[in-house]
């Protein structure tokens, strides 16, 4: 399946109520937002003490739950970790209901788990992972899940560096070779985003930006997300996370 046909799973109003019955039985492109390259340090208020108040406290916003996220990353690189949303009283109220303010989409690699890059605890993500970001239908469904059912404000496409996804599908384009089946897949669905203007590890390093941006642009054009970005009320926004550093910057 080639990856232009991603934005045609569409989930539809049956889809939708199965997915939705589902999971309570087991209990666009240009919609980036503009704050820079940069996640900014001060743009949302200090999540220390909010525990009492939880979830009065939850971003609603898109700029709202980005700046959340730009905060706990700053904390994260600075070794100033709160490790909010994790006491007795949230894990309690957390029996019974759930309000996360943000679906990050993010790769498998086990160096950037989400609720640690960003600094959050019990109930504020809604992560969902696949190698390289690589969307499918289990992917979109999750997604849409969160934005749909539980209302979420962001959607963050997270890339970062190094990306061994990103690596293994250059390498096949460039030499021809056929991966094991199930990793091929994910290939095939990368290189569309692959820069052929650069060569070596600056080719791979600009295809994991391109990827993320892609992807973004792939969710932003999804119906049911096109209407609330529409409406002011959902942001697709792509980012890339650096290893050496531990910085998230949002990438145009």
């Amino acid at each position: 399946m080639h990856s232009n046909t991603q934005t045609s799973h569409t989930l539809s109003p049956s889809r939708r109520g199965l997915l939705r019955a589902a999971v309570a039985g087991s209990a666009a492109a240009g919609s980036v937002l503009a704050l820079g390259s940069v996640f900014p340090a001060s743009a949302a208020p200090p999540d220390a003490g909010s525990e009492p108040g939880y979830p009065a406290d939850r971003p609603l916003t898109p700029d709202q739950a980005l700046g959340r996220l730009a905060e706990g990353n700053r904390r994260w690189r600075t070794y100033r970790q709160q490790h909010p949303h994790e006491s007795r009283s949230v894990r309690l109220q957390l029996t019974t209901s759930q309000h996360p303010f943000a679906v990050v989409l993010g790769c498998v690699d086990s160096r950037v788990p989400p609720e640690l890059v960003f600094d959050q605890g019990l109930g504020d993500l809604l992560t969902v992972r696949s190698a390289g970001e690589v969307l499918d239908e289990a992917v979109l469904g999750s997604i849409a899940y969160g934005v749909l059912e539980l209302d979420i404000p962001l959607v963050l496409v997270l890339g970062h560096q190094s990306c061994g996804a990103v690596g293994a599908a250059v390498h096949a384009d460039e030499t021809g070779e056929q991966l094991p089946a199930h990793i091929q897949y994910l290939a095939e669905r990368i290189r569309p985003s692959i820069d052929h203007g650069l060569e070596g590890a600056a080719r791979v390093d600009a295809t994991i930006d391109a990827h993320a941006r892609r992807t973004r642009g792939l969710l932003a054009a999804e119906p049911d997300l096109a209407d609330r970005i529409a409406a002011g009320r959902l942001a697709v926004v792509a980012a890339r996370y650096e290893l050496r550093d531990q910085r998230v910057r949002t990438l145009r």
